[in-house]
């Protein structure tokens, strides 16, 4: 139940910071403003490596064993093990789903340089605890590198906006810390990608400012 309910509290508040961030009113809406040009060609590429790897996985299920976490595996699973949805049709589904508007919406905010680092740390941190810390020394799925990126966005949102609304999004952080509480890896990511996040809103001195901001008509691409 708590995991549901933490679930909830990362999926409802990041659904609703993207229809602000792209002034999207429904589903529909929302994608063609995401996926409008110019396309973020790094969100497209990780879709299409991750409907991919699930055509490979339900082909061939022994890829699931050759690169998921397991007790005593190679380092290098922390990694491959984002590649596989170990959970069946439904984690695919979703997985899939999730990445098809959090990818775009954090590469039209970030760019795909600091996207694709979100991705990354917050995906390879939840596994190496999973499979280091004994949180789960069995499986995997990138839906812990998709929630990096809703608490980097969160936090983003939060640090560079003002008005009362964005508190709502403290539930991602807030649920991060309950599931890690309760030693799931989904929290890990979405606290590294809280921290990337507050990283982010900051510029770094002698830089241009951040490669988004967010106007009345959504994101505008710096």
């Amino acid at each position: 139940m708590v995991k549901y309910m933490c679930a909830a509290a990362v999926v409802a508040p990041g659904w609703l910071l993207i229809q602000r961030l792209v002034s999207g009113s429904h589903p529909i809406d929302v994608l063609r403003r995401l996926w409008r040009r110019p396309v973020p060609i790094a969100a497209l590429a990780l879709v299409v490596l991750f409907t991919g790897m699930a055509i490979v996985q339900t082909a061939s299920p022994h890829v699931l064993t050759a690169l998921e976490r397991q007790p005593g595996g190679g380092w290098w699973r922390c990694g491959t093990a984002l590649l596989v949805q170990t959970s069946g049709w439904v984690q695919l589904l979703f997985n899939l789903a999730a990445l098809i508007v959090v990818a775009p919406a954090s590469v039209r905010v970030f760019g795909t340089p600091r996207m694709l680092v979100a991705f990354v740390v917050s995906g390879v941190a939840a596994q190496a605890v999973s499979m280091y810390a004994g949180w789960s020394s069995t499986g995997g799925g990138d839906s812990v590198a998709i929630c990096g990126l809703v608490g980097a966005l969160s936090v983003w949102y939060l640090l560079r906006r003002r008005e009362l609304a964005r508190w709502i999004l403290l539930l991602v952080p807030a649920a991060g810390v309950v599931l890690c509480t309760v030693t799931n890896n989904h929290g890990v990511g979405v606290l590294a990608g809280c921290l990337l996040g507050a990283i982010y809103a900051f510029p770094v001195a002698g830089h241009a400012r951040d490669s988004a901001r967010v106007t009345d008509h959504g994101v505008v691409t710096a």
